[in-house]
């Protein structure tokens, strides 16, 4: 028995900045917006769900992003960066081609994606095609996905075409629970229980008169990947220090082999520690897709900063897209496809074009680390069990950590 059950993160699990208030960033100091969200874009929305079985063995779920409520008529520049390729985002040989994006974009598990897709065209359908009349527009589905058999019984297919109709109709601008939903439902990160996170930032800048304005870069991620002695929080090697006092716990076991050395248990446990990432970039600065694609790139550095390598059997693959300009798609009918007509679009100055980019590194990162915070311990398919990160150790290790730093940099001054 399935349920799209929207489930509650416990209150005492708490996102990066309040578990760690003095946190710093080491790239820049840029602000998040009121929500630090994804949503914080203007137009942007976002549904999840969860799904779960009476026996445990279903841990998996559905993410609907809707990059503007008329996503189907009004298209987005927009661009996809592949960091690593053991992964499927549907309909990113259309983007590429074109620099549009005019598609719902749903995460999912690796086998859902089949439903999502159908989800998508279940929607559209039932809104812009009329009985008995041919369809006359093109709409390529975009679906990203990350594996979640570790706790999730994936053979299953537990997710259903109802679900994305469901979630395309409901998405709204509020912020969604963080952690173990959504398509992250089911996710780990650096060995512990990961899933959905997100992250803003706020830029000054101008309009296209020279006026002040403000735009944002705003991140949202399904992390899935990677080894718990590479994790770092900040410049702390978090992972390792946990490692380590693994090791020390179960010190009177000498059996393990060189090359184990830097696999924690909980890696031997799970398999494989490489693993995906999907992340989607959002911004209302106006970028043209070739900028987008270079904003895309720059995820890859908040993504190393916590700890990610881009493994061979990583799906590190990730998507920008403007929401500045409304690029009118479904329009064969009411043009003459043989005489070129231009849209007239404003772009940012690749000279200014720097603090975006050191706001998508930024916001990637914080995703993640939210992600890592707001996930709760799950046990799942087979009895496998996923730890949460425990705050409170992290908590002691950073602060530690940091006041050791101070000490030494006051005794070298």
């Amino acid at each position: 028995m399935t349920s799209p059950a929207t489930s509650t993160t416990s209150s005492d699990r708490k996102r990066l900045r309040d578990l760690l208030p003095n946190f710093k960033f080491v790239g820049s100091n840029w602000q998040p917006g009121p929500l630090n969200f994804l949503t914080d874009v203007p137009g942007v929305l976002v549904h999840r769900q969860e799904i779960f079985s009476d026996d445990h063995a279903e841990n998996t779920g559905v993410t609907c992003i809707l990059p503007r409520k008329d996503w189907f008529r009004s298209a987005c520049y927009a661009a996809v960066f592949s960091f690593n390729g053991a992964g499927e985002l549907t309909g990113s040989h259309w983007i590429r081609e074109t620099g549009l994006l005019h598609s719902p974009i749903v995460l999912t598990n690796s086998y859902s994606v089949g439903a999502a897709y159908q989800g998508i065209y279940e929607y559209a359908i039932s809104r812009h095609a009329s009985p008995g009349e041919p369809v006359d527009w093109l709409l390529l589905p975009v679906v990203g996905e990350t594996f979640d058999g570790y706790v999730n019984d994936i053979t299953r297919l537990p997710v259903s075409s109802s679900h994305v109709v469901h979630g395309i109709e409901r998405a709204s601008s509020k912020p969604v629970k963080e952690g173990n939903t959504g398509g992250g439902t089911g996710n780990i990160c650096h060995s512990f229980k990961g899933g959905t996170g997100s992250s803003s930032r706020v830029i000054p800048g101008f309009d296209t008169e020279q006026q002040d304005k403000l735009y944002t870069v705003s991140v949202l991620v399904q992390a899935n990947y990677g080894r718990r002695s590479h994790l770092r929080i900040g410049n702390v090697p978090v992972g390792q220090i946990l490692h380590e006092q693994n090791q020390q716990a179960s010190v009177g076991n000498k059996s393990a082999s060189q090359g184990d050395q830097d696999v924690s248990p909980q890696d031997k446990r799970v398999g494989r520690t490489d693993g995906s990432i999907i992340v989607i970039i959002a911004t209302d600065a106006p970028l043209h897709p070739l900028q987008l694609e270079r904003l895309a790139k720059r995820a890859t550095v908040g993504l190393a900063r916590v700890g990610g390598n881009g493994l061979n059997g990583c799906g590190d693959i990730f998507l920008a897209f403007s929401t500045a300009h409304h690029i009118p798609v479904q329009t064969a009918s009411a043009v003459d496809p043989f005489k070129p007509s231009p849209n007239i679009t404003a772009a940012i100055d690749d000279a200014t074009i720097n603090a975006l980019f050191e706001a998508v590194a930024d916001a990637t990162e914080e995703s993640i680390l939210n992600a890592l915070c707001m996930a709760e311990t799950l046990t799942g398919h087979l009895g496998h069990t996923l730890e949460a990160l425990p705050q409170d150790k992290v908590k002691n290790i950073v602060e530690q950590y940091d006041a050791f730093q101070t000490r030494l940099s006051s005794n070298r001054g």
